[in-house]
């Protein structure tokens, strides 16, 4: 038991400081170096500080054990907290999509919309990928905690390289649709800090070049 509550502990000591740092960056670009108003904390700049801690948490899921597999030494620790960091982040990314439906229209995500209102190009791609994103999380998440988690014909293929690369992609798609216009003009980030998209985005690269390399 001792074993036990000490892993639960650890694991929670990681997802309440990725969360904590997360949120923290998000209030420092956007409000304390920004022009966000406060008004905008409880579900804008929230939400970004929430989504940016999902990706944290399920990269380092996803991508612990590949870096051991190719010959990187992981503290047992970690390996341990992987379960943790998984729901967690999991959950966090159903939060996200609630709080993104309750303000998605252009004056909160002006790439997503068009001059008459409708999608973009940039902004449906945005979504698909995030949606298909969020279906295979979901998938591999609910495996594990229903009958399914007894055929085994179906956990291989849930936890099979091409099913996680194929989940992994599609969280890039969806950040790079979403912010990749304001990447490249350092003048426009507030305070000198890079968007929250970007640093995502250099999340999600790590994480799929290690899951490419490392994942059997």
């Amino acid at each position: 038991m001792k074993n036990i509550s000490f892993k639960n502990q650890y694991s929670g000591g990681i997802i309440i400081i990725t969360t904590v740092l997360s949120i923290g960056y998000a209030v420092l670009r956007y409000h304390i170096f920004g022009e966000v108003p406060w008004k905008d904390l409880p579900l804008y700049v929230l939400n970004k500080g929430i989504s940016l801690s999902s990706l944290i948490l399920l990269s380092f899921n996803f991508s612990l054990g590949p870096l051991k597999n190719v010959g990187i030494k992981i503290p047992e620790n970690w390996l341990n907290a992987r379960k943790s960091m998984g729901i967690a982040g999991f959950l966090f990314a159903f939060i996200h999509i609630f709080m993104s439906i309750s303000i998605l229209n252009p004056k909160y995500y002006s790439v997503f919309f068009m001059a008459d209102g409708t999608l973009s190009i940039e902004g449906g791609l945005s979504l698909l990928g995030g949606i298909l994103s969020f279906v295979f999380l979901w998938v591999y998440n609910t495996s594990f905690s229903s009958r399914l988690k007894e055929d085994k014909r179906i956990i291989a293929i849930i936890t099979s390289r091409r099913f996680l690369i194929y989940a992994f992609f599609f969280t890039g798609v969806h950040l790079f649709f979403m912010g990749y216009k304001g990447w490249g003009d350092s003048s426009g980030w507030q305070g000198g800090l890079p968007p929250v998209s970007l640093i995502s985005f250099t999340i999600f690269s790590l994480g799929f070049l290690i899951n490419l390399i490392g994942r059997k």
